[in-house]
């Protein structure tokens, strides 16, 4: 109810901003757009995203001595409609950088049309390869799945002990195909057996095909690098069956929603993960951590640091270029160096993806809690 609220008062207040902006007070704006999943299926992502971009724009709300104005369009969990969100921010709205899409499948569908109309954008969660391979205008805040999935597989192997693994994957979504890829290779590649690789479908309920596979194989741990809401629901079943290998997965599903619905279950789920409120070490993590802290009571989460670094970079590459011109932005963009983030230091590569660290997380009372910290 909380989420709806927030939600609620803050599409409000973007159409407010717009509807009341004078002719002459736009002159005086610079617009940066954000296309995120505010409703449907992974939602949680793009509202955590959002709380953390209006934190970041209270901190710094201005660039070239013009105030900032967010635009925020839901692209309701749908690649068709991310398409049309970035459509109409290009087109309409004529924003100068696009934050966004949530998920690697949507910033997909958004991407070819910011770049073909030369706007940067920059996605704070987007992980496949695919999202700037080949892309000119294309970067993202977040490290990407080869990486994601090499790690677990080492964390797998080295700290859980594991010598066997099962790997569940969502097919429908290339986040977790890539990342079940990438995980699957380098476990192999450390000696590891991979004893079943089974498939699900986003919104399915019932994991027993899959799980039976996984019962009758006993292996060290379970690979499921899957959103929050199969992962708990998998969970759940696994645990009733009497599964109790380790479940290992990736940042897709560290969110607070995860423990809403697996409960028990995902006690002691490891995750690859991007943040973590104890592992932030820049001064500018620190401010935004006590000034999330103060507006909405609670941590900081991947998601909501992430949506923060999204806006931060784009506004650091116009300040950069001097320029809202989409070409000196987006070259701004790519030789950003030792970049002071709320998720640690950022170097951006000329490829569109950024040089960082990762962390592991794991569920633990009911919490988040910090494992450790993996460096490139």
């Amino acid at each position: 109810m909380q989420r709806k609220s927030l939600l609620a008062s803050a599409m409000t207040a973007a159409f407010l901003i717009a509807a009341f902006l004078s002719p002459v007070q736009a002159q005086d704006t610079v617009k940066i757009g954000a296309y995120l999943p505010m409703t449907g299926t992974v939602a949680s992502y793009g509202q955590m995203e959002w709380d953390g971009i209006q934190i970041a724009h209270e901190m710094k709300p201005e660039v070239l001595g013009k105030k900032i104005e967010l635009i925020l369009v839901d692209t309701k969990s749908d690649k068709i409609e991310a398409a049309n969100a970035v459509s109409r921010l290009v087109e309409k709205e004529k924003v100068v950088g696009i934050i966004g899409e949530a998920i690697s499948g949507n910033t997909m569908a958004g991407n070819p049309i910011s770049e073909a109309a030369k706007v940067p954008s920059v996605s704070p969660t987007a992980t496949n390869p695919l999202v700037t391979q080949g892309k000119h205008y294309a970067f993202r805040a977040c490290f990407i799945d080869p990486f994601q999935g090499e790690v677990a597989a080492r964390f797998a192997f080295n700290e859980l002990k594991a010598k066997t693994a099962a790997v569940i994957i969502d097919i429908a979504q290339d986040y977790c195909v890539g990342l079940g890829n990438f995980f699957v290779k380098e476990f192999v590649k450390l000696g590891g057996e991979i004893l079943s690789t089974t498939y699900i479908q986003t919104g399915d309920q019932d994991f027993s095909a899959q799980l039976s596979a996984v019962q009758s194989t006993n292996p060290d741990v379970i690979y499921a690098p899957n959103y929050y809401t199969e992962n708990a629901l998998m969970a759940k079943q696994a645990r009733d069956l009497g599964i109790k290998a380790p479940i290992l997965t990736g940042d897709g599903a560290q969110v607070d929603a995860l423990i809403d619905i697996g409960g028990e279950a995902v006690e002691n789920m490891y995750f690859t993960g991007h943040f973590h409120p104890e592992a932030a070490t820049t001064e500018r993590g620190k401010e935004f951590i006590a000034r999330f802290r103060k507006k909405y009571n609670k941590d900081v989460d991947a998601f909501v640091a992430l949506g923060a670094d999204a806006y931060f970079l784009l506004v650091e590459a116009i300040e950069k270029a001097g320029s809202t011109e989409g070409p000196k932005v987006r070259d701004a963009l790519a030789t950003i160096k030792d970049f002071q983030g709320v998720s640690g230091v950022i170097n951006m590569g000329e490829d569109g993806n950024p040089i960082k660290s990762m962390v592991i997380n794991k569920v633990e009372g009911g919490k988040f809690v910090y494992v450790t910290t993996v460096n490139p």
